[in-house]
């Protein structure tokens, strides 16, 4: 694709989000240059790469934008997709700055994209091309543990991270925070656990959450809590596969799956583990034995019967042409930007409610925040303090068996008595986070009498990161 043709696409996802803001902004009190300050894209970083392929060489596009330096550093995902273009970058690294100032995670929102399908390259072809990304990003000093920090994002997960910690580590001999320069990095190599399901863990808590509200619940005319609700999942990937998987424990009925080859439907429920094992082994989820309706095209997946509906694939799914045939009460955004402004009017018009992606997709970015945090301490979670807190309950479990008289046990003992491990604390910090977050947003907006929770979220990141700005003030 030339760079004419780049110039020439119609993009307007950067648009949307500073649409979005701008409208928040109004129920803020900040002066005008504060806001063009938060609202801006400070960097943004447009290179191009050769790569061998066979006898020739192919020219890579690439970018990395830094939306806000309010806090250091800068962190935000890197997207493999032949539809990666520099509006949609700039449109996820403004959300990235607000998505952390709403679950209070000290960083400063950036993104990245290679415009690629990496099912058209092999393995050492996309090595190749992730290595040469990421010493671009070391010569214009755009990644660091203290500069900027990618993570995985769409079309990218372990093995890419792997790939950009070894290169950054090789350029960087003797830097002992150097691991701490990407996050969702597998085990082996200082990720940390609950990384990996921690975006999808963020999402179904976010929608256990809000189904909490009996007052919400009620001008839904739904019953409070998950249980028995009929859920829609759009995306078996990462982020769609663990949502509909906690959502199912929590008591939840996925109904409806949805990927870019069909839909299937059962009333009844769909088993989410099967039906990704069917995809697994054919390709497709069409065929699954466990549906009784299945759809050629996806987005018909998108319209049918249900209370809840998690479009968890790419942006722009949900849009004012289908808004009105969603028949669901509530939208929890897994993807970013998956509902149009245009869409979202519609549907709240017709008396739904929105979770906004910004908050209700922040999992990933929290638990790559403590994976950062490991990084820096070079130790695990509990590590330190399992063996003493496991101490101290067994003391006060034989404490309690003395003073009563009952013997607990050894299955009860140790029960009690079990120290926290790495994954139990981060999923415990998780939860906390989202549950805190999301009543804050919840607070604003029935204080304010904002008429979203995207704009209630908005307003609550919009003064966060004032508050930054001014106490850093300007230099010089």
């Amino acid at each position: 694709m030339s760079d004419n043709s780049l110039l020439d696409q119609n993009t307007h996802f950067f648009g949307d989000v500073c649409k979005n803001f701008d409208y928040a902004a109004k129920f803020t009190k900040h002066d005008a240059g504060l806001l063009d300050q938060i609202r801006s894209c400070n960097s943004v970083y447009r290179f191009r790469f050769p790569i061998r392929r066979g006898n020739g060489f192919e020219v890579i596009d690439a970018w990395r934008v830094e939306h806000s330096h309010h806090q250091s550093p800068t962190k935000g995902g890197i997207r493999y997709s032949e539809f990666v273009n520099e509006d949609e970058v700039m449109a996820l690294a403004a959300l990235m700055t607000y998505k952390c100032a709403i679950v209070n995670v000290p960083f400063g929102g950036a993104k990245g994209g290679i415009r690629i399908n990496p099912k058209s390259y092999s393995v050492q072809e996309l090595e190749n091309i992730t290595r040469r990304y990421t010493v671009e990003l070391i010569k214009k000093n755009f990644i660091g543990p203290s500069i900027d920090v990618p993570a995985p994002d769409y079309g990218t997960g372990e093995r890419e991270m792997s790939w950009i910690a070894d290169t950054y580590a090789t350029m960087n001999p003797g830097q002992l925070d150097a691991m701490g320069s990407v996050t969702g990095k597998p085990i082996a190599l200082h990720g940390i656990q609950g990384r990996r399901e921690a975006t999808g863990r963020g999402v179904a808590i976010s929608i256990r959450e809000c189904v909490g509200v009996a007052e919400d619940m009620q001008k839904l005319g739904l019953p409070t809590g998950i249980s028995g609700k009929r859920i829609i999942v759009q995306g078996l990937g990462n982020v769609g596969f663990y949502t509909a998987k906690f959502l199912q424990e929590y008591g939840g009925v996925i109904v409806g799956i949805c990927e870019f080859e069909g839909a299937i439907y059962n009333a009844d429920g769909l088993d989410v583990e099967a039906v990704f094992q069917h995809r697994k082994a054919t390709g497709s989820i069409l065929g699954y034995a466990g549906a009784k309706q299945e759809f050629k095209n996806s987005g018909e997946g998108l319209e049918q019967p249900c209370d809840i509906l998690v479009p968890a694939a790419l942006e722009n799914q949900i849009t004012a042409e289908n808004a009105d045939r969603i028949q669901a009460k509530i939208i929890a955004e897994g993807a970013n930007g998956p509902t149009t402004p245009e869409a979202e009017a519609i549907f709240y018009a017709k008396g739904g409610i929105i979770i906004p992606d910004m908050y209700a997709n922040a999992g990933g970015v929290t638990v790559s925040y403590f994976e950062w945090l490991k990084n820096l301490s070079h130790v695990a979670f509990g590590r330190i303090n399992r063996r003493f807190e496991e101490n101290n309950n067994l003391n006060l479990v034989n404490m309690v068996e003395g003073i009563t008289g009952i013997s607990l046990t050894p299955a009860q003992r140790a029960t009690i008595v079990k120290g926290s491990s790495e994954l139990e604390l981060v999923n415990s910090g998780l939860e906390d986070t989202m549950i805190r977050s999301y009543h804050e947003i919840r607070e604003t907006y029935k204080l304010e009498k904002i008429d979203t929770l995207r704009t209630a979220a908005f307003v609550g990141a919009i003064n966060k990161i004032a508050v930054s700005y001014q106490n850093l003030g300007v230099w010089p």
